[in-house]
């Protein structure tokens, strides 16, 4: 049986890890499957009890209660004389009690109940954007990965054929044997920075797996973003204003300075009075040995009582015990006040340094792609002069190694500005 599910697993596991994931999969599945969302959604949940725990204090408490009871020895009589004699008492009662105004409590705890809902259900979207944050920047950073893979390979293919043809020149007696050696170790060194490359791209595919809670397979890919242009920027103070109405963080600690409010009302009732109403049926028997004793269903019948009555509690001094419970809640609420300012801090710090770094990076992406040309013309140029004798072999290697750096320098700017421009979209529109 088990060896039956476990092939009935393999291609389930197969199907999700061997295809391209896109950037909107990634987040998809990310949310559905993250753990922290998941705690928090635990966390919704038991808010919704808390509200309909609330909502049902309104309603009336009935209970029933049955008792029996024996005693032994010697005890008073009706006639007030002690006699050894054992009694039996049986009783019967239902209750009922009804708040009919309990100090407003029932109410703003009600109110109390729904703002730290709406409180948390934002919380939860909340947790939901920074995975959302996580999971882009680890997409691209994995993308600049196997664009650095490219890179190095291509670098390889150049310093392979640079190789071939030095054995060619050596041959024909143009270079000498030490030019062919140096090609050799380039090769060699090449190789070694495509092989990191490779590992570097495995390991950021790792972390994004490990983000999506996927099992580690070297099936795992993820796709190219199609028709990526170079983005334009949104100026930073646009950004910080619609982030401040649609950013979730944002919105959850407005939402709990709410709800801290409505604690406030909820510990200031316990200085109002408070009017419930009782009724109740009840009924007995008593039986007393060497007595004549009337028989169960008369005594039951003729003991039967009703009552009704209200009462009136007026809190006079509680031993400052709501003073206190209203103090801790303005503390809440000023905590709570600090709350969102730091986030605000935040927020408007985040999306400067985005807007920046994006900046920087066009500047760099700029220079990077001057560079590349200029350091291809610059290899072939190089090139040309070492078939003629007039250049080294160091000469070559360095207009290499500049071609390789430029390059790098370019994709390195390319995702940094990819990255900062998309953050800077989530915050100005939100989750989509």
């Amino acid at each position: 049986m088990k060896r039956i599910l476990l092939l009935l697993t393999i291609p389930i596991a197969l199907s999700i890890s061997a295809r391209e994931w896109t950037l909107d999969e990634c987040i998809d599945y990310a949310i559905e499957n993250n753990l922290t969302i998941k705690a928090q959604e635990i966390s919704l949940m038991e808010a919704e009890q808390q509200l309909t725990a609330a909502k049902d204090a309104v309603l009336p408490q009935v209970s029933g209660q049955v008792s029996n009871s024996w005693n032994f020895g010697r005890g008073l009589t009706s006639s007030n004389t002690y006699a050894n004699s054992n009694t039996m008492n049986f009783g019967a009662n239902i209750g009922l009690q009804l708040p009919l105004f309990n100090g407003l409590q029932t109410i703003r705890q009600i109110d109390y109940a729904k703002a730290s809902l709406t409180a948390i259900v934002e919380t939860v979207e909340a947790t939901k954007d920074d995975v959302t944050l996580r999971i882009i920047a680890q997409y691209l950073q994995t993308l600049y990965c196997r664009e650095l893979e490219s890179v190095a390979l291509s670098q390889l293919n150049i310093t392979e054929e640079e190789l071939e043809r030095r054995k060619a020149l050596l041959e024909a007696g143009k270079i000498p044997e030490a030019d062919m050696l140096d090609a050799g170790s380039q090769v060699a060194q090449a190789r070694l920075q495509w092989v990191t490359a490779q590992n570097d791209t495995r390991l950021a595919l790792l972390d994004l797996s490990q983000l999506l809670r996927l099992p580690a397979s070297e099936d795992f890919a993820i796709a190219n973003l199609n028709g990526e242009q170079l983005p334009t920027l949104r100026e930073p103070n646009a950004v910080y204003e619609a982030a401040l109405s649609n950013n979730h963080t944002i919105n959850a600690n407005r939402l709990q300075i709410h709800a801290a409010e409505r604690n406030i009302k909820v510990a200031q009732t316990g200085w109002i009075p408070r009017l419930s109403f009782n009724a109740g049926l009840g009924t007995n028997y008593y039986k007393i040995s060497n007595f004549d004793n009337n028989r169960f269903k008369d005594q039951m019948r003729e003991n039967f009582s009703q009552y009704v009555g209200f009462s009136l509690s007026v809190p006079i001094f509680d031993g400052f015990s709501t003073r206190n419970n209203v103090r801790r809640a303005e503390l809440q609420r000023l905590n709570a006040n600090l709350n969102l300012e730091t986030q605000m801090d935040n927020l408007y710090k985040a999306i400067n340094e985005s807007y920046f770094q994006a900046v920087g990076a066009r500047e760099r992406l700029t220079a990077a792609i001057e560079a590349t040309t200029a350091a291809e013309a610059a290899l072939a140029a190089v090139r040309e002069k070492y078939n003629l004798g007039r250049a080294t072999a160091t000469d070559f290697d360095n207009a290499k190694e500049q071609l390789l750096q430029s390059q790098s320098e370019r994709a390195r700017a390319l995702y940094e500005l990819l990255l900062r421009a998309r953050i800077l979209d989530f915050y100005a529109e939100g989750r989509k």
